[in-house]
């Protein structure tokens, strides 16, 4: 993996109220901890590159999922959490938004120094990255976000993103050091997004010859960009619609928390005692920190775990957010001192959500599940950035409570 891929996203405002940052903070860590005791560094840092799998961790955590906005929001988040405890993670989060990004350099010497990683050269790196994508690739987008996330072991990824005034989008850019030969001859696997027209890419194959004389190739079109990988296009448009999700792994996953006689498994016997609401979130969870990349394709899929600070999908149950990050603290806590079957069951969630995907296609269910949420909502300390969700009227007639999942299958509240 090179630079392994763009994302580009609508601008939407709006700020963290201090509540749910707090959870963020917490669940980032969580999340990160399972991650590195499961896959090591590396596979914190490759996931971290995939534009997809940060997004879906973007939303799991109540982020609108298709926000510029998620991008600051998660690494505030990360480097939050995740700094205080660099030395014991071998793991730290350098840089940010604006002026925080100059401080790049300077966290990675004094990491450098507590670690034994090369500072210096993961300095360099960070220099050479947003060089790449601030100046050699111009296709209309300045950057304005820097975060390099760096091992002990010299490992690193980076997430930026630029942001292009005429239409007020964003474009993430991701690079990981695994498998990065040159940082000037072909470095990106891909540069991918929406036509900008004619753009200038000085480290495509072609300008090599040519690299020299930059004034020159500086008035010729590049004829065309490094064969294309994965691109994230997300829509405009705000909130959580059906298009947006992969309906068939939805369903699973709100089948298996919900439907009693499902979690019988041998393997979520150490979860009992947890409310069908939670099981759905750490299904959610579980998913982000052990799918594989196709997996994420959908990353508005992971919403469905916290909801949005915007109330879209619905509110973020603060009550299930805060049973979430016990759970999943506890049982990284506990896999630390070779207690680790809690961390097996979670694993096994997401685990049989993709088997329960097999063999059948749901009913729509779409809108009924989100007004289940919604009418829910209090029950699980609903809250938005305009406050707690109150208890509702009744409703007479009302089916909120009750959704499909597929033929036959009614899911209770």
């Amino acid at each position: 993996m090179k630079h392994a891929g763009t994302a580009d996203l609508p601008l939407m405002r709006g700020g963290i109220p201090p509540w749910l940052f707090r959870r963020m903070r917490a669940l980032s860590l969580a999340v990160a901890e399972a991650v590195l005791a499961n896959y090591g560094p590396q596979g914190l840092l490759r996931r971290l590159a995939d534009p997809f799998w940060f997004q879906s961790f973007a939303a799991v955590i109540g982020m609108d999922w298709n926000s510029s906005g998620a991008t600051t929001a998660v690494l505030r988040a990360m480097k939050a959490s995740l700094n205080p405890h660099a030395d014991a993670l071998g793991l730290v989060v350098c840089g940010g938004k604006g002026k925080r990004s100059l401080q790049t350099p300077r966290e990675l010497d004094r990491f450098g120094e507590r670690t034994g990683a090369d500072g210096a050269a993961l300095a360099r790196a960070s220099k050479l990255v947003a060089k790449v994508d601030n100046t050699a690739v111009q296709d209309g987008h300045q950057l304005y976000i820097h975060a390099f996330i760096a091992s002990a072991d010299g490992d690193w990824a980076v997430i930026q993103q630029g942001m292009k005034p005429d239409d007020r989008s964003a474009r993430r850019y991701h690079w990981c050091s695994d498998g990065l030969t040159s940082f000037v001859r072909e470095p990106h696997a891909a540069v991918c997004g929406p036509s900008q027209g004619s753009i200038l890419n000085l480290v495509a194959e072609e300008a090599a010859p040519t690299q020299a004389g930059i004034l020159d190739i500086a008035h010729e079109p590049v004829s065309r960009i490094a064969s294309e990988i994965a691109t994230m296009r997300l829509p405009r448009h705000y909130g959580v619609r059906a298009s947006d999700i992969d309906l068939k792994r939805l369903g699973a996953v709100l089948h298996l928390a919900h439907e009693t006689e499902v979690t019988d498994f041998e393997e979520l016997l150490l979860l009992k005692g947890l409310g069908p609401r939670t099981l759905q979130s750490l299904t959610l969870v579980s998913e982000v920190i052990h799918g594989t990349p196709s997996r994420f394709s959908d990353p508005a899929r992971f919403s469905f775990a916290h909801g949005g600070k915007g109330g879209t999908p619905f509110p973020v149950p603060t009550r299930v957010y805060d049973e979430t990050i016990r759970t999943l603290r506890d049982a990284v806590e506990k896999a630390k001192v070779g207690q680790g079957d809690k961390t097996k069951a979670i694993a096994a969630l997401g685990t049989l959500a993709r088997r329960m995907e097999e063999g059948y296609t749901p009913r729509p269910f779409f809108d009924d599940a989100i007004a289940h949420e919604r009418a829910t909502s209090w029950k699980h300390g609903g809250r938005t950035v305009s406050g707690p969700v109150p208890k509702p009227g009744p409703e007479p007639g009302s089916q909120l409570g009750l959704f499909d999942t597929r033929p036959g299958a009614q899911l209770g509240g």
